[in-house]
């Protein structure tokens, strides 16, 4: 399963919540722009910034426009396109948030196989969100998943379990939340902490993230 709190799998997530028909994830700007025309619409960001002559950058709320309903979105991010693309070849590649924490825990459940939570962190070093996130998943399948002898998942969970009762004071803590401030897009990470907005669970089947 793929995470990135802040904030590409929060914007999949909240695309799909809104109807929108499928996601295509691309490496390289230059691959996006390959999509321009036919319909397609464009979206992605470097290092928090839109980039300019893109429809959209990577501000979860910035997919909730109806117009892109039945869209199809191509999408390149700092970390997290990178992050689902990388996965390509595993059997079953699902995309994670807050805001549809519950339903993805629940399929990740009853698929009952061996489960690699992929944290996307920034510029492929360890971040807080990303982690606490793959912590909360953990505390809840840790009780049908043996985690005992995997120490980044028994690490991910006592960083939960110590931030859980105020996360967005201690996630308010990391660099990539004053990455984003500096940036003026505080918004989009109180938007990241929501819980249970949707129960659309999106997954990438090797070419594009559907549902």
């Amino acid at each position: 399963m793929i995470i990135d709190i802040f904030r590409a799998t929060t914007a999949i997530c909240a695309a799909f919540s809104n109807q929108i028909k499928t996601i295509i994830p691309v490496k390289t700007i230059e691959e996006a722009l390959k999509y321009r025309g036919n319909d397609y619409i464009l979206a992605s960001e470097r290092h928090g910034k839109k980039i300019e002559g893109f429809d959209l950058g990577n501000s979860p709320e910035g997919f909730l426009d109806p117009s892109l309903r039945n869209k199809t979105i191509v999408l390149s991010t700092t970390n997290g396109t990178n992050a689902i693309l990388s996965a390509s070849g595993a059997d079953i590649i699902m995309i994670g948030s807050f805001l549809n924490i519950s339903a993805i825990t629940q399929k990740l459940i009853h698929i009952n196989k061996d489960i690699i939570l992929l944290c996307a962190g920034w510029q492929d070093k360890f971040n807080l969100e990303d982690t606490v996130f793959a912590g909360a998943l953990t505390e809840i399948l840790a009780v049908g998943f043996d985690i005992s002898q995997d120490d980044s998942a028994f690490c991910a969970l006592q960083l939960y379990q110590f931030a859980k009762n105020d996360m967005k004071s201690f996630l308010l803590k990391s660099s990539h939340y004053n990455r984003l401030k500096h940036l003026n897009l505080e918004a989009d990470i109180l938007f990241s902490l929501k819980i249970d907005e949707t129960h659309i669970v999106p997954y990438f089947d090797g070419y594009a993230i559907i549902c």
